[in-house]
């Protein structure tokens, strides 16, 4: 069981309880990532009735790849809720991520299909603000 990739999924879930319901498209997207992480599904409904702390994500890649897991676990439904949002931007603070990167985001995922932000349109926006 690893503690690092159980607060990564607990973060997963506290942006899907955000809106006080979870989707059955939001509960797949984060058993797909949580097996990919070797996290079994019995873990993951434990994750869900008590999820870890987040933990300190140390290179700039960790943070830019979970921040956007974040943004498309809120996104999964279809539906931003103010309530998502807050937490969504509360997290990329929390990260690290500078104020302007995190609004840029959650503007630009409007101007997509899905609001998948393609990952070379993320790292222009991330390089626009720290370099």
């Amino acid at each position: 069981m690893n503690k690092d990739n159980q607060a990564i999924i607990s973060d997963l879930i506290v942006i899907a309880k955000a809106d006080d319901k979870v989707t059955d498209g939001e509960y797949n997207f984060i058993l797909s990532l949580a097996t990919k992480m070797d996290i079994s599904e019995q873990e993951v409904k434990i994750l869900f009735e008590n999820p870890l702390p987040s933990k300190v994500l140390k290179t700039e890649l960790e943070r830019i790849t979970h921040f956007y897991k974040l943004i498309l676990t809120m996104n999964i439904d279809n539906e931003a809720h103010e309530k998502e949002l807050v937490a969504v931007r509360n997290f990329g603070l929390k990260m690290g991520i500078r104020q302007g990167v995190v609004n840029q985001l959650l503007l630009r995922m409007n101007d997509y299909d899905n609001k998948i932000i393609p990952s070379g349109d993320i790292m222009k926006i991330f390089n626009t603000y720290y370099n």
